[in-house]
């Protein structure tokens, strides 16, 4: 890394820190410098603290201090997830299992877990293991060899086994999201000013990238008072739906004197922070290829409300008229109110967030039809 960008990222990084506002969330594309920018405004608000940490992270090296012993000596009998040592190993012993498992529930996980501490308590977790979720017990019927089917179950539930990437990144996720409600470390008088948070959902598919969304919105509304929350993401669905919710959301007013929107642009290798929404940023263009894409696939899912709202608000805002309801009208509808409210009551977080992945079949065809006549309408050009 050569010292000019470092100055340059550490110039934003400053910049952020200067940022009267609250609730940040930045925009960029991968390898912009996200993850440096999280590290460099960890520096420089350390700096400015007498060397001492102020805030806490979620990114990359977060992830990083959790890694698979596979255990091939033994053909993966103990399967385990390790857990480097840092200094966030004083904290686990604090650690409130039932919330982290409730906020494992959101995602409706097919894992249990175990931990395993180091011999002295306050070392922290050593490992967790995994298995597969007990499954509710059914009679058996036969009375012949009962005990033996009861045994081999026991036995394979007590196996460990080892969950996909993005099963590892929901708990990880959900970890921290516990471990920042442990008082002594992000309570009062500790590290209380601000959250850095980095790309939650790099390995995550669609529907469990909008119920982080969700548990995003939950921290924020717990936080957004007292602490400067930022948050970085490649990802523009993460980005649309939670940009549409802190700034037109059910909350939106609590947030609004908060809430600024930033791009993070490389312009001809020097990285800016453009914003707050100065620059047309034509999203609705990614959100309009994303349900295309899941259309196409046949794999249209609730929260397709939630990007179809967005896309229809834009249009709205570019037309000059407030309900998306017009926007409906002119692309054919005739009960463009009802429509509206349809999409609306859909968009709503608490729908996705806990409702069946797919929609009933009467919304999932309102899906398409929209989005049909959005394109038979206004021709968007949408690559691949």
């Amino acid at each position: 890394m050569s010292k000019k960008f470092e100055k340059n990222i550490s110039d934003i990084a400053n910049q952020l820190v200067g940022l009267e506002k609250n609730i940040n969330l930045i925009y960029a594309f991968n390898g912009t410098g996200k993850t440096r920018l999280s590290v460099a405004y960890k520096d420089v608000t350390k700096t400015n603290n007498g060397g001492s940490h102020s805030g806490v992270y979620y990114n990359a090296y977060s992830e990083d201090l959790f890694n698979w012993d596979n255990d091939e000596e033994n053909n993966g009998t103990d399967i385990k997830l390790k857990l480097a040592k840092s200094s966030l190993n004083q904290f686990h012993p604090l650690l409130d299992e039932i919330n982290l498992q409730d906020k494992l529930a959101s995602y409706q996980p097919k894992f249990d877990y175990r931990f395993e501490y180091f011999d002295e308590l306050n070392d922290g977790i050593k490992y967790i293991r995994f298995y597969n979720k007990k499954e509710d017990e059914e009679p058996l019927e036969e009375p012949e060899g009962v005990e033996q089917k009861k045994e081999e179950k026991k036995e394979e539930e007590e196996r460990p086994i080892k969950i996909s990437r993005g099963e590892e990144q929901i708990f990880v996720w959900c970890f921290f999201l516990a471990l920042f409600e442990v008082d002594g470390w992000t309570g009062e008088d500790n590290q209380s000013t601000h959250f850095f948070i980095d790309d939650p959902v790099s390995s995550l598919d669609d529907h469990n990238i909008f119920v982080t969304i969700s548990s995003l919105v939950d921290l924020i509304d717990k936080h957004f008072k007292k602490r400067k929350i930022i948050i970085t993401t490649h990802h523009i669905g993460f980005f649309s739906v939670l940009a549409d919710w802190l700034t037109r959301g059910e909350k939106a007013s609590r947030y609004q004197e908060q809430v600024d929107i930033y791009k993070l642009k490389n312009n001809n290798g020097t990285i800016q922070l453009v914003g707050p929404r100065k620059e047309v940023f034509l999203y609705h263009l990614e959100l309009l290829r994303v349900i295309k894409e899941a259309k196409d696939k046949d794999e249209i899912y609730v929260y397709h409300f939630a990007l179809l709202r967005q896309i229809l608000e834009n249009i709205s805002s570019f037309l000059g008229v407030r309900n998306f309801s017009h926007v409906l009208k002119e692309i054919g509808f005739s009960d463009a109110e009802k429509q509206a409210q349809i999409v609306n009551i859909m968009a709503h977080k608490s729908v996705f967030r806990y409702e069946l992945r797919e929609p009933v079949p009467d919304n999932k065809k309102l899906i398409i039809e929209i989005f049909e006549a959005i394109q038979k309408k206004y021709k968007f050009v949408l690559h691949a």
